[in-house]
């Protein structure tokens, strides 16, 4: 008899994934063996994986080898995390991969160093190597999901480089999916705001996210039927949060008034979106080599003959070169720019994030740092 359908469904989505990673470590890492030739069963004679004693001993040690690339999970301790964590350790135990661990500690909340070491028992108990847990102070900037999300990435990304892991996972589901698209949407950002999370994403790739095609339930459901203890977070259910809100007030008022399916509607949206903004982005990039002058600044009439979309692109990459935070660029940065270019009327210099000023002189768009 076969696993139950949602732990079949989590651990596909990693294995899917898994692949990916070991594909393209050993393509940079100048290997030419394919990825199905890297799975080793872990009976196998011989194979590091293999079980300790048939009665079902712990698993021996997975030794350290340059060639086999190490796969982080980003664990928090809810349904979604360790739903990803255990089908890692399941599909690694199969694969040419290492698996190990990360939590972060936010400190935001009384006992969570506590809460934190419990998932690193949990994540170690599955047999992954390395785990560890990391504590990060939490800054205002953005509001509190942003800062708590910046200070999230910023230790994952130096857990990341610590180990030379090849890849992390997040638990990203499609319902996540679906509230970063209404949240992108409610911003009036864009299509890029539309296309929510990809798949891949960060420094070359390095966060994946397999669970964006399944619901949060599905990984709910894995979690119970393998007896996994989960931790809820009652930050998602304080309405103090925009996503809280939007999630158990926003989602439900929209599912009853427009029927079922509005999660997976959405979700599908954020890939149509995705693969318009990246043409986009891609005719921005050939686009904005023919508007510059040979001293490399930006002609406003080139400018002016650009799609809009394609233009405020270019403006946008102009902008972010110059030093303006991406993060902190809105929709009205940009439209003040473009006013620059389309609405000239002898218009002053737009102090812009990150103390980048833009300015139109002699028929050129000059962006500075003031």
């Amino acid at each position: 008899m076969g696993p139950h359908p949602a732990v079949a469904a989590i651990r596909l989505a990693v294995r899917r994934v898994l692949h990916d990673v070991i594909t393209e470590f050993r393509r940079n890492a100048g290997h030419d063996r394919p990825a199905e030739a890297a799975r080793r069963p872990a009976h196998a004679a011989g194979s590091p994986y293999a079980e300790a004693g048939a009665s079902g001993g712990s698993l021996t040690a997975l030794p350290e080898r340059p060639d086999t690339p190490l796969v982080l999970v980003a664990c928090s301790g809810g349904a979604d995390s360790m739903a990803l964590a255990s089908a890692l350790a399941f599909e690694a135990r199969k694969l040419d991969v290492r698996a190990g661990g990360i939590t972060v500690d936010h400190n935001l909340q009384p006992g969570s160093g506590l809460r934190a070491a419990e998932v690193v028992t949990r994540l170690t108990a599955m047999d992954l190597d390395p785990v560890e847990a990391v504590a990060v102070h939490v800054g205002r900037e953005g509001g509190p999901e942003a800062a708590a999300r910046d200070a999230r990435y910023a230790a994952l990304d130096a857990a990341a480089e610590r180990h030379g892991a090849a890849a992390v996972l997040l638990g990203h589901t499609r319902d996540d999916q679906a509230e970063t698209v209404l949240l992108g949407l409610a911003r009036g950002s864009g299509i890029r705001s539309l296309s929510g999370m990809a798949a891949a994403s960060g420094p070359a790739g390095r966060y994946r996210r397999p669970f964006l095609q399944l619901d949060r339930q599905t990984a709910r459901k894995a979690c119970l039927v393998q007896s996994i203890p989960v931790w809820d977070d009652p930050h998602n259910i304080d309405p103090a949060y925009t996503r809280s809100r939007l999630r158990h007030e926003g989602l439900p008022a929209l599912e009853k008034a427009l029927g079922k399916g509005v999660v997976e509607a959405l979700a599908r949206t954020a890939q149509l979106s995705r693969d318009d903004a990246d043409a986009l982005d891609t005719w921005a990039a050939e686009a904005e080599l023919s508007v510059r002058d040979e001293t490399g600044r930006l002609e406003c009439a080139g400018l002016y003959a650009l799609p809009p979309a394609v233009r405020r692109r270019v403006l946008r990459r102009a902008l972010i070169e110059a030093g303006a935070p991406a993060g902190s660029l809105f929709a009205r940065h940009l439209e003040e720019v473009d006013r620059l270019i389309t609405g000239w009327r002898g218009q002053r210099a737009i102090n812009l994030p990150g103390r980048v000023e833009a300015l139109r002189q002699g028929g050129r768009l000059v962006i500075r740092q003031s």
